[in-house]
């Protein structure tokens, strides 16, 4: 945001509004990510397609029935020193895997800028959600719109650890 504004620049208000679409949604799942990866990892996390008024983290997760590192960008919120992210699969009908992944292995790392972290991840609780979902909202209204068409969501606190 600008900094003499609580105003978002104008290529987030574009991206907020884009981000409803369904368009919008697939291309970011099946070309979005990877290229945030790319990026991310390229700039020492100073760089990623949504911009740095949108706080984005490289997830690792290990894949719950291949073992593999499964890497994805997500969107989060701090809550203290724990990070809180929601996932609706950008409202697509198959359920994105990093949830289903960290609940079978809750130690994952965070990237955020050039520095990685070990946390453990586990679900929100309901006093957790009511208090981080309007910010993950606000951030990204979109939220909203993936949950009504997929009727998933998933709320995570990421916790540090080790």
């Amino acid at each position: 945001m600008d900094p003499d504004s609580s105003r978002p620049g104008l290529y987030t208000r574009f991206a907020r509004r884009i981000g409803h679409s369904r368009g919008f949604a697939w291309m970011m799942k099946h070309v979005g990510s990877r290229l945030d990866r790319v990026l991310f990892r390229a700039s020492a996390g100073r760089l990623w397609l949504s911009g740095p008024e949108m706080p984005t983290m490289l997830l690792t997760t290990r894949g719950r029935k291949t073992g593999k590192a499964r890497t994805v960008p997500v969107y989060y919120v701090r809550d203290g020193e724990n990070l809180i992210a929601a996932c609706e699969n950008f409202g697509l009908e198959k359920a994105s895997s990093w949830p289903k992944n960290a609940l079978a292995h809750p130690d994952v790392a965070v990237q955020i800028g050039g520095s990685v972290r070990e946390y453990r991840a586990r679900l929100a609780t309901g006093e957790e959600t009511a208090r981080n979902m309007p910010l993950l909202v606000d951030m990204w209204p979109a939220h909203d719109t993936y949950q009504q068409r997929s009727g998933l969501r998933y709320i995570f606190v990421f916790e540090p650890h080790g």
